[in-house]
């Protein structure tokens, strides 16, 4: 059965680095942790074991970032992931939540219709009528159920909450429990619980945090890849794990590829072409590495089921296009001012410019 799920959890996936990290694992563990931190850093950021055993990298970045956000969980702090779209802050706290708790399945999704009853508990109402406001009535939330097992909570997109139902973490992340007022009761947090959200300021729709939830996180901002190499390499890593996981082979090796599409993003996220002389107008999207990574598996996608499983240009050029062209007008304009400046001026780049103009 296990073979047939489409995205295994992160727990799940890695489970043999994780048991193998478990066994080499020296230093002090947290109470309720599956690994200590100093073994978490190793899990997100990779490397050899003494053993010989390689474990692969989950963040490919500065490595102290990772030491500051698994250090803040160990504190009375919470932990808030920040950063643009696409700069892998779910997937960082996917994979924090598996190396400290083994379950990175306790997640709120934040949108405009979170209620408190999506973070705080609910009510079974067909209990209640029945027997009114017993234990047995309530539904339990991640936010619940971490805080009884002494495991992390994830609250993904936090700033698409409305600011009253936010604030409804304050006790929780302050007195570190839970009143049920109905009850007269309340569920104190075991040791091990604690809280990563992830936000963004860049998308519309957002709300603010109140200061007196601000002061209960610990900000780590998450950058865009720094150097072309990094971002190579980030897609590189995703997209080899994408074509594993659904039995693409594909035949021409596709770092080439990577590499356009990566410099393509990086021109126009910077205004300026690679060589520094041709300023660019940016579009009015992101750009972001998640975006490369969705380009990149859409033309294997393409050249695999349509193709001759050799990745072309043609491939490649429709979901480039889609994810530039956010806005029909201005990013076309942007866009082709950019193919005719720099991809019909650069060697070995005609391919990819004659797949767009086609399309365009």
């Amino acid at each position: 059965m296990a073979q047939n799920i489409l995205r295994q959890a992160a727990e799940t996936q890695f489970a043999q680095e994780i048991e193998e990290i478990k066994k080499q694992d020296k230093h002090t563990r947290p109470e309720n942790w599956l690994l200590s931190p100093h073994a978490v850093v190793t899990y997100l950021m990779g490397g050899q074991l003494a053993n010989g055993f390689v474990v692969s990298p989950k963040y490919i970045g500065n490595r102290r970032l990772m030491e500051i956000a698994v250090a803040t969980l160990t504190t009375d702090r919470a932990l808030l992931l920040y950063g643009l779209p696409g700069t892998a802050k779910s997937w960082v706290s996917e994979h924090i939540s598996a190396a400290i708790s083994g379950d990175s399945g306790l997640v709120i999704q934040g949108t405009a219709g979170t209620g408190e009853d999506s973070v705080r508990y609910g009510w079974n109402y067909a209990q209640l009528l029945s027997a009114g406001p017993v234990p047995e009535a309530i539904v339990e939330t991640p936010v619940m159920r971490a805080m009884k097992e002494g495991k992390i909570v994830r609250v993904e997109e936090l700033t698409r909450i409305g600011s009253d139902v936010q604030d409804s973490l304050i006790t929780i992340l302050s007195e570190k429990m839970l009143p049920i007022p109905e009850l007269n009761t309340k569920v104190m947090a075991v040791r091990g619980f604690n809280i990563i959200a992830t936000a963004n300021n860049r998308d519309k729709g957002v709300n603010d945090l109140s200061s007196a939830l601000k002061r209960r996180f610990n900000t780590v901002i998450l950058p865009v890849p720094e150097t072309i190499e990094e971002e190579v390499e980030i897609v590189q890593q995703r997209v080899a794990s994408f074509s594993k996981s659904i039995d693409l082979a594909v035949e021409k090796p596709i770092l080439e590829e990577i590499n356009r599409i990566v410099t393509v993003f990086r021109e126009l996220r910077n205004g300026v072409s690679a060589d520094g002389k041709t300023k660019l107008k940016s579009p009015s999207g992101t750009l972001s590495t998640a975006e490369a990574i969705s380009v990149m598996n859409s033309g294997l996608s393409l050249a695999y089921h349509f193709g001759d499983a050799s990745l072309k240009a043609d491939d490649l050029a429709s979901g480039l296009i889609g994810a530039i062209i956010k806005d029909p007008v201005q990013d076309k304009i942007v866009f082709q001012e950019y193919m005719e400046s720099v991809l019909k001026q650069r060697d070995g780049w005609k391919d990819i410019y004659r797949a767009c103009r086609e399309i365009i």
